[in-house]
């Protein structure tokens, strides 16, 4: 970087002196030195990436005062105290400050004896507040995690939705917006929310060269205890990211009776329990945290060995920046990903609840002009209640969320009532009609669809088998990076008998890849969308005559484009090709499948075909190889004879898709005595399955590939 002088010392000077560094990162060099030009400017760098320092520096190497916009006060404590100890002029604005600090830091700021202040973004709604600010030299607006004013960020706050106006009160000074994960449509929606003009979008690169992931398929909390056990004690301090305050206690209270040094965090507990944890943890006192993912944000522990999801998080960018915790020194961690497909319920309560339909809302605001007093058009009443009063299903989270569209919407304005753990609710116009009211429908549909592809993408990741790096990389739209040779599919064993295929066999591969790829369904966005499952993908391609096949995949010009295969050796090649992390599927009870970003770059030719040749090119007769798919599949002999409660729940489902594909009843279907026979017997050829009592011609015709396929899928 050029020599920049302000104030007498160039940022060479103050970043040594007042930081003890010699010289700046890549990424936080482009984005200062576009600050110091007064650019607007965004800046996405990676969790760990510096991203404070980038308008810290800034801001002692000009004159006047640069105000940093924050969302958690435990965010600002820990940087404005490293900010003093460094003799730094900075303060706080927040909630937790007692009437009397409050008063010293506003004076200071009159004064314009400070150089930073941080402040939540509630305050500025506080006109009082707003008029000492603006009465400053104000030279940086710095908003740090931006992604919270997007509606399509995964730390949505409503709060931050004023900071456009906010600039434009404080006399227009230059923006910096900060975060660590933003796809295109976050990065849009902060250019937009904060009037950046012309700004310089610096996007230092995502990957953690330093972080180990890996993802371990759990069956139950016992499981994921023992995991935890081991990666606690091979990897010592960390943290532990559970989605309830629930099984934040139960997994603290494990490792307690392992009289492991740790300390739990939840939005349950007081502000003096939370500040307690959040303060041991920092300080080294406790090893480990046991936290929802309201801890976290901004903490900055060097020595963090490890982060360990103990369910899936609802989206690939909250997983990232939650992991990227980890290693910030550096040196390696570990990322680990207790996963269990049933988990996949809590975060689609947590989605209902943040994504109130419309119907909700109309009831919502209904029931506060039925409850409301007359007079002022005021109700005291918590979400919770509310939510009873509208149904014994309803979710609070959702009303909470209702109630957020109606005050975004003008709707309603909601203050805390003195002396009781309430809010009031009053309404703008209490004669107004729900369908008068500005709420803007196709938002709140959109935020709905939006999310939901957040969850199955983080679905998508759990079920992937490609390098985990490069697949969340991928994701962020870096597209050309190389595996990252340290995550546990990085270090798994290749294949037996894995070699790069050339000429037909390799053909072969990519016209197998090419009818996954066009048996998907394609998104708003172009990319794919799994819709079918492995048995009629391997139908299609072998042309077979089948009930199992609609009009669209029969209509397919892959159809029939491997009719020469017999259908073990199209299971041998649809296997080869998931081992080797061509294939990608939903998971779940009925798996749908799709491409990986790896299968992609296969069929169009980009990357070379490296994969098992078992059972589809080598041994293509269907005794040898079904042969081989028996001896893998059979229980033990303890097993034999014993109802597998798991499958039949798996065939029960089955059977309902069935019925409603064909119109017929349940039992027409199968029989609750066939079902059971099934799930005992567990056949996974025709001939097998023919054996039992309930399995007629039409049976065989129609629906014994997909309960086949099933109970294969199970047994592997």
């Amino acid at each position: 970087m050029a020599l920049t002088v302000a104030m007498g010392r160039s940022i060479e000077q103050v970043l040594h002196e007042c930081f003890g560094f010699s010289q700046l990162r890549p990424g936080q060099e482009a984005v200062v030195e576009a600050v110091m030009q007064g650019r607007d400017t965004l800046a996405i760098m990676p969790t760990g990436g510096g991203k404070s320092l980038c308008y810290q520096l800034p801001a002692l190497c000009r004159e006047g005062l640069t105000v940093v916009v924050s969302p958690l006060i435990a965010l600002m404590k820990d940087q404005v105290d490293a900010l003093q100890a460094r003799g730094v002029a900075a303060a706080a604005v927040n909630s937790s400050l007692e009437a009397e600090e409050y008063r010293r830091v506003v004076h200071a700021l009159q004064q314009g004896e400070l150089e930073i202040i941080y402040v939540a973004p509630e305050r500025f709604a506080q006109a009082g507040f707003m008029r000492t600010l603006g009465e400053q030299h104000i030279t940086l607006l710095a908003v740090d995690e931006a992604h919270c004013l997007s509606q399509w960020g995964h730390d949505f706050r409503p709060d931050y939705l004023r900071l456009g106006r906010v600039r434009e009160q404080l006399g227009n000074p230059p923006i910096v917006a900060l975060t660590a994960t933003a796809t295109d449509a976050v990065r849009a929606d902060i250019i937009e929310a904060l009037h950046l003009q012309d700004p310089a979008v610096i996007i230092s690169g995502f990957g953690r060269a330093n972080l180990h992931f890996a993802i371990s398929p759990c069956e139950g909390k016992r499981e994921k205890f023992a995991r935890i056990q081991r990666t606690v004690a091979e990897w010592k301090k960390g943290i532990i990211y559970c989605s309830t305050r629930k099984n934040v206690m139960s997994v603290f209270e494990q490792l307690s009776a392992e009289h492991v040094n740790a300390v739990a965090y939840h939005a349950g507990m007081t502000d003096e329990e939370r500040e307690f944890s959040q303060n041991a943890f920092i300080s080294g006192r406790a090893d480990v945290v046991v936290a929802t993912n309201a801890f976290g944000m901004g903490i900055d522990r060097p020595d963090v060995r490890f982060v360990i999801h103990f369910e899936i998080p609802g989206s690939v960018e909250a997983y990232y920046q939650e992991a990227g915790r980890a290693g910030r020194d550096g040196e390696p961690a570990y990322c680990e990903l207790l996963f269990n497909h049933a988990d996949l319920k809590t975060q689609e309560f947590f989605f209902e609840g943040s994504n109130p339909g419309i119907g909700l809302i109309r009831s919502l605001y209904n029931l506060l002009v039925l409850r409301s007093t007359p007079e002022t058009g005021e109700l005291e009443m918590t979400a919770d209640e509310m939510a009873q009063q509208l149904g014994r299903d309803v979710n609070p989270m959702a009303v909470g969320a209702a109630l957020s569209v109606l005050m975004h919407a003008g709707a309603i304005t909601r203050s805390d009532v003195p002396g009781k753990n309430v809010k009031s609710t009053r309404l703008t116009d209490p004669s107004a009609p729900f369908n008068t009211l500005n709420i803007d429908r196709e938002r709140i549909e959109e935020k709905a669809r939006r999310d939901h592809k957040k969850i199955e993408a983080m679905t998508r990741y759990a079920y992937s088998s490609c390098c985990r790096q490069k697949w969340i990389l991928d994701y962020f739209g870096e597209t050309d990076t190389e595996p990252c040779g340290c995550c546990d599919v990085c270090l798994a064993k290749p294949p037996e008998n894995a070699r790069q295929l050339i000429g037909d066999a390799a053909d072969t591969v990519r016209k197998a890849l090419s009818g996954v790829a066009r048996a998907c369904g394609k998104n708003a966005d172009g990319t794919r969308r799994a819709i079918y499952g492995r048995s009629k993908i391997m139908a299609m391609l072998r042309g077979a005559k089948s009930a199992l096949l609609n009009n669209h995949l029969m209509g397919l010009s892959t159809y029939g484009l491997l009719r020469d295969f017999t259908d073990a050796r199209m299971r041998a090649l649809f296997r080869a090709m998931q081992d080797a992390g061509m294939l990608e599927s939903t998971g779940g009870e009925l798996p749908l499948l799709s491409l990986s970003p790896l299968g992609d770059r296969v069929m169009r030719g980009k990357d070379p075909v490296f994969i098992s040749t078992d059972g589809w090119l080598m041994q293509p007769s269907i005794s040898s190889s079904r042969s081989a798919s028996v001896v893998r599949s059979i229980p033990s002999a303890m097993q034999l004879g014993q109802l597998d409660h798991a499958l039949y729940a798996k065939l029960a489902s089955l059977r309902a898709e069935l019925a409603q594909e064909y119109r017929m009843p349940l039992y027409r279907i199968l029989s609750n005595a066939t079902l059971r026979a099934l799930a005992t017997i567990r056949p996974t050829t025709e001939a097998g399955a023919m054996r039992i009592k309930g399995i007629g011609e039409w049976t065989r015709c129609h629906t014994l590939p997909a309960i086949l396929e099933v109970i294969q899928d199970h047994l592997e």
